[in-house]
């Protein structure tokens, strides 16, 4: 059922309260259309059967600057203290307490500049809190770096920047029955994008978005997603008005086009601006390799015409139980650099993990562009036979490998005639290659023939940095798999040391 009045109840005493920063500093709440119609008017209108609020949980997923926390904040305040309950809890979570601070500064800011507000409630800077001694309620701050598992008994809780949780654990506390003694709790979850797809955010992304599009009925959970899709281009303006409802209110046009060209020029902006400023889910949390160039640089290799040719290697076992990656480097008359990759899985469990990871290694193993050896653990015998049978189809110089798992099969090659090392996994090895594959992809003078596994991993690479800015890939901040791009990083390197020895030769040679 729908009650316009208590709707309007809730919207006028927010528009009531006066904002905190900015041009609007001192001025009644300009609410937007979308958050009244999306957010407010559902949210306190409809009701059940008993009168009581229907919606106990709202996401709201929205680009920064779109007025997401003073939304948070006046909420909160309402909640505190017009929505009828006695003894309310009201909480402001994050994942620290600056952040989750935030909101409440607003509100603090927010009852200073309104009498009838600043009479009933008691601020308490040093332990943030706001005391409604009339009604026995409070709200205070609480931050996944700072918590009790004591019980909570929630009315209402302002859980900010979701996708910044370090964990489940908070959201898990506060979410699991610590609402269940109230008639109408309200969860409120504001948060643009994040990166990490096993993330709780991801988790509560996807159940609202299902939610949205009705595969999922829950009437007790209201989803706000501003969003753009992965198949959309984040560089066109239009798109930045679709998924910003509060462009040209609380931010600019221009603001967008200073963040767009950073991004535009620096690789590692990228996902800064597709996440932050259009809500866009990415697979890291900084770009390294830019997917668009690496995209043109899909033009199709050979193998037929690359027989007997030489090439230089990069073996990345990784783990037994996940995928393991052989790229071979072949220097081309053009001065090309073309790429030939193989991947192995294991059997068993390949279709329930590709429904559990959401990637597609069943219809990959089916294209052929992945083997999967039998049992639950990738077969090293396999991997051998396979890269010897390479080497008689093709010329390997080098195979350079990292150390782990590869004791007995290293020494099985060497005696079959394959030259094959170690290669650390540190900076001093890795930056030099790491750096020459991003100059590589942004010349276009690789080719990798638009292999969609490898393209995954070049998707999901995350790198780290040291103070003197080598680079090496980081395995464990990408969320997904990058064996491959590892494999290839190795392999490229004996390859442009092949090649600058080659062209070193021909000079001396004039």
């Amino acid at each position: 059922m729908f009650d316009q009045e208590k709707a309007d109840y809730a919207i006028d005493f927010i528009k009531g309260l006066k904002l905190t920063k900015g041009e609007w500093a001192g001025q009644p709440f300009p609410l937007l259309p979308w958050q009244v119609d999306e957010v407010l008017t559902p949210l306190f209108g409809t009701v059940d059967e008993n009168g009581y609020r229907q919606y106990r949980k709202c996401y709201v997923e929205v680009p920064k600057k779109n007025g997401k926390s003073p939304l948070g904040a006046a909420i909160a305040l309402y909640l505190l203290v017009a929505d009828g309950e006695r003894g309310a809890e009201v909480y402001s979570a994050a994942t620290d307490r600056d952040q989750a601070s935030i909101v409440f500064g607003i509100a603090k800011n927010m009852i200073e500049q309104e009498p009838e507000l600043s009479a009933v409630l008691d601020t308490l800077d040093s332990t943030k809190r706001i005391i409604y001694k009339a009604k026995n309620s409070y709200y205070r701050v609480l931050s996944a770096e700072a918590y009790s598992k004591d019980g909570y008994n929630i009315h209402g809780c302002i859980f900010d920047e979701l996708h910044a949780q370090p964990d489940r654990a908070l959201y898990d506390v506060l979410t699991d029955g610590a609402g269940d003694a109230r008639r109408q709790p309200l969860f409120f979850f504001i948060t643009t994008a994040g990166w990490d797809k096993k993330s709780v955010c991801w988790e509560v992304h996807e159940y609202a978005r299902q939610v949205k599009e009705g595969v999922i009925d829950d009437p007790h959970f209201l989803p706000v997603l501003y969003g753009l899709p992965e198949d959309e281009d984040w560089r066109d303006e239009k798109n930045w008005y679709i998924v910003n409802p509060s462009l040209d209110k609380t931010i600019t046009l221009e603001k967008l086009q200073a963040a767009y060209k950073e991004a535009e020029y620096v690789p590692a902006k990228q996902n800064t601006f597709r996440r932050l400023r259009l809500n866009q889910w990415t697979s890291q949390d900084e770009r390294w390799l830019p997917m668009d160039f690496w995209n043109k640089c899909d033009a199709a290799v050979d193998p037929e015409s690359l027989k007997l040719k030489s090439c230089w290697c990069g073996l990345d076992l990784a783990s037994c139980t996940d995928i393991a990656a052989f790229a071979k480097i072949f220097l081309g008359e053009d001065g090309y650099y073309d790429v030939l990759m193989r991947f192995w899985v294991p059997e068993d469990n390949l279709y329930e993990r590709a429904k559990r990871d959401r990637v597609p290694y069943d219809v990959w193993t089916r294209e052929g562009y992945i083997k999967a050896t039998p049992g639950n653990y990738i077969d090293h015998k396999t991997v051998e036979k396979d890269i010897l049978e390479d080497n008689e189809t093709y010329h390997i110089q080098e195979i350079a490998f990292d150390r782990w798992g590869m004791e007995y099969m290293s020494q099985n090659m060497i005696a079959e005639g394959v030259e094959a090392f170690p290669f650390g996994q540190g900076y001093k090895s890795l930056s030099p290659p790491t750096k020459e594959l991003l100059k590589l992809v942004l010349s276009q003078k690789i080719r990798h023939g638009g292999n969609p596994v490898l393209r995954w991993m070049a998707d999901n690479l995350v790198v780290e940095t040291d103070a003197a800015e080598s680079v090496k890939p980081n395995k464990k901040k990408s969320t997904e798999r990058i064996d491959g791009i590892v494999a290839l990083i190795m392999g490229l390197d004996r390859a442009i040391k092949q090649n600058k020895d080659r062209a070193e030769v021909e000079v001396w040679a004039v």
